[in-house]
């Protein structure tokens, strides 16, 4: 019986990047949960959607993840879509009326509690995950790998 080696193939630096910073991008949004639950102190009754909600989102996206660093292309167009998109306008849309409203960032952090100071730190941290994600999915080498999958 013979036996034909093949090389395996290397996934490149920006899928690998991309693929680590939609796990931030994940951890970070389990995160702002827990923080939301920790500065509302929500009933079990109150806590139960929104905690169902990040280990559904959490439960369907590590897969996706995973299938993106394997090379899927759907995977990369449902990140794209998913948390490039719909993922991105949950975390700016709240802080975008509120600026609209005309409310003052400079007076809110000046006077905020560790604990909005910790959730805004990790809103930045999400937010830019998914910025640096969506740009890596999308840079010349992770094209190349998806059009050799």
């Amino acid at each position: 019986m013979t036996q034909t080696l093949v090389a395996p193939q290397i996934v490149p630096v920006a899928v690998r990047r991309a693929a680590a910073l939609w796990f931030v991008a994940v951890g970070a949004g389990v995160v702002e949960t827990v923080l939301g639950m920790i500065e509302h102190q929500p009933t079990f009754a109150e806590a139960v959607v929104p905690v169902g909600v990040r280990i559904a989102v959490t439960a369907v996206l590590v897969p996706i993840i995973l299938a993106l660093h394997r090379g899927r292309g759907w995977a990369r167009i449902a990140l794209a879509l998913l948390l490039g998109v719909l993922g991105m306008l949950s975390l700016v849309v709240e802080p975008i009326s509120w600026l609209a409203e005309g409310n003052d960032p400079i007076a809110v952090f000046a006077g905020a509690d560790a604990g909005f100071l910790m959730f805004a730190a990790v809103r930045a941290l999400h937010i830019v995950a998914v910025l640096g994600a969506s740009a890596l999915m999308f840079a010349p080498g992770a094209n190349a790998w998806f059009r050799r999958r």
